[in-house]
């Protein structure tokens, strides 16, 4: 008797754990990570609560395949871990898609387009990238504008580069002096600047970035999730959340208009 109710327990375990991810995506609930202080593509308002750009777009493509957010609070190095260990299923910081982080992540098809830039105090001589020889250089740690200068500073002769654990310390620092200038994405800090007057971009970095929604390698939810973004496009949603965080119009070839592929390692 005793032998047989051991067996049913096991069994149920057993079934209990063969079921697990069936049953976590039966939740209906979309764990996204979030960098917080990214606007406008993701802050946190004075409630505490997600705002911007890519969080209209996460809500929307979770709705679309009838499934609710639940959006952590993260550092943006830790969103990588946090989807590749599977804590979260899908990332979101203006997150650009590159060969490298294929290796190891999915993405759905970009939705928006961008470019990095050199900024620097307005009233600063410098004005281009061949100005920055012997100067200190400031950028977001693990972001592609730290792939950018670390892959330059030997041939411009940058005289150090310092990694920041947030935007917001990069360009404080930038403001007080502590760094020459910065590199990063353009529309980021062109909205950090509107408040802090002192800050300029002095110089595009035409790099053809693209953002997408970054999942766990091979995520079960990427191909819906696509389905979602690409049904976003054609209906003018995508269009719309633009022009309601951008104040303007998405260009007619870019990728918040225009579907695009799968990215594929």
């Amino acid at each position: 008797m005793s032998f047989t109710r051991r067996n049913l327990l096991l069994m149920a375990a057993a079934i209990g754990i063969a079921a697990g991810p069936a049953t976590a995506y039966a939740a209906d609930v979309l764990n996204v990570g979030a960098y917080p202080t990214n606007p406008p593509f993701e802050y946190k308002n004075e409630s505490g609560t997600f705002e911007g750009f890519e969080v209209d777009i996460v809500n929307e493509a979770a709705k679309r395949i009838g499934m609710t957010t639940d959006i952590a609070d993260l550092g943006f190095q830790a969103l990588f871990a946090a989807t590749t260990s599977k804590r979260i299923d899908v990332a979101i910081s203006s997150i650009t898609i590159t060969a490298e982080r294929l290796k190891s992540q999915s993405f759905t098809q970009p939705y928006y387009d961008s470019d990095m830039g050199i900024a620097t105090k307005t009233d600063s001589a410098i004005s281009k990238e061949a100005d920055l020889k012997g100067k200190v250089v400031g950028v977001l740690s693990g972001s592609t504008g730290e792939t950018w200068v670390k892959d330059h500073q030997q041939a411009d002769g940058f005289s150090d580069v310092k990694g920041y654990d947030t935007q917001q310390n990069l360009l404080l620092d930038l403001s007080a002096g502590r760094v020459d200038a910065a590199v990063s994405d353009i529309p980021g800090m062109q909205y950090s600047f509107k408040k802090m007057k002192d800050l300029v971009v002095k110089e595009r970095i035409k790099t053809g970035e693209q953002y997408g929604l970054m999942m766990t390698k091979d995520h079960p939810l990427l191909g819906k999730l696509n389905d979602a973004i690409t049904a976003m496009k054609k209906d003018g949603t995508l269009a719309a959340i633009h022009k309601k965080w951008f104040d303007s119009d998405a260009p007619a070839d870019s990728s918040t208009v225009k579907e695009m592929p799968l990215p594929k390692a």
